[in-house]
């Protein structure tokens, strides 16, 4: 996925740099485009005007990432877009790092998809108000050993929503620490089930105030407390665990319902 990211200060230039690095992988590439008045970064394009520029790009790539206010956006983009199976996904950042929004293409254009990716990457919170994916209620949390595989993985998801009495077509999203950022058999598995996988930093689980099981194995191999519990907890707001975690097929895999009224 070929991604274009553009900002207009010079905090933004920042975030953008910082997406660029964690975006250029594989098949995956982002270029970057700042205003004439914030600060050099290399092979960065310089533009003037935001409406302008983004007349030029916005059908030149799979979606576009400004770092930038909402309401200026709304104003570039207006002009541009066409139809929903045609249009790039866009999604929008503030400067201060804490949001990626879904502003437009969410399911046709790849944005809610993309809002993922990009809050995993910058350690933001994915903002997704697509009808028919904010209304589904669970988050899946899975920890794994490195190279697991995709279809193990895939199996004990289904497995531990069967024991919860629930159906994939209710799950939101997959979670997992960052560590597991390249792991791929996690990645292939969210493919495969068809789900965002949302990547919480380390620094929140260590931190997380919430009531889950510690590990002393996971302790003592990634220094973390936990990763599943925290992880389905932490990705979603005003959570619950369902289903405490499982270890199923040597997967680690807990369950969150979002939007409860009372936490424990």
């Amino acid at each position: 996925m070929k991604i274009a990211v553009i900002t207009l200060s010079d905090e933004g230039a920042r975030l953008a740099g910082q997406l660029a690095d964690g975006w250029s992988r594989g098949d995956s590439s982002a270029d970057l485009f700042l205003h004439v008045g914030t600060t050099e970064l290399p092979q960065a394009r310089r533009f003037q005007r935001i409406i302008d520029l983004t007349q030029e790009v916005f059908h030149r790539y799979d979606g576009l990432v400004y770092i930038a206010p909402a309401g200026l956006v709304v104003r570039a983009i207006a002009p541009c877009i066409g139809h929903k199976t045609v249009d790039p996904g866009v999604v929008v950042v503030d400067v201060g790092g804490r949001w990626a929004v879904s502003q437009l293409g969410g399911h046709e254009g790849g944005a809610n998809q993309l809002a993922v990716a990009v809050a995993n990457i910058l350690g933001a919170e994915p903002v997704i108000s697509t009808t028919t994916e904010a209304v589904k209620p669970l988050i899946v949390g899975v920890g794994c050993r490195r190279g697991t595989s995709a279809e193990t993985i895939a199996a004990a998801v289904h497995e531990a929503l069967a024991e919860a009495g629930e159906d994939l077509s209710g799950v939101r999203l997959l979670a997992s620490a960052d560590i597991k950022a390249d792991e791929a058999g996690l990645i292939e598995a969210a493919r495969q089930l068809n789900l965002p996988l949302r990547l919480i930093p380390s620094d929140e689980i260590r931190n997380c105030c919430r009531n889950f099981e510690h590990s002393s194995f996971v302790e003592a191999k990634v220094d973390l407390p936990a990763v599943a519990e925290p992880a389905a907890l932490l990705a979603g707001r005003r959570t619950q665990l369902l289903l405490p975690k499982r270890i199923l097929h040597s997967v680690t895999v807990a369950i969150a319902r979002e939007n409860c009224t009372s936490l424990g």
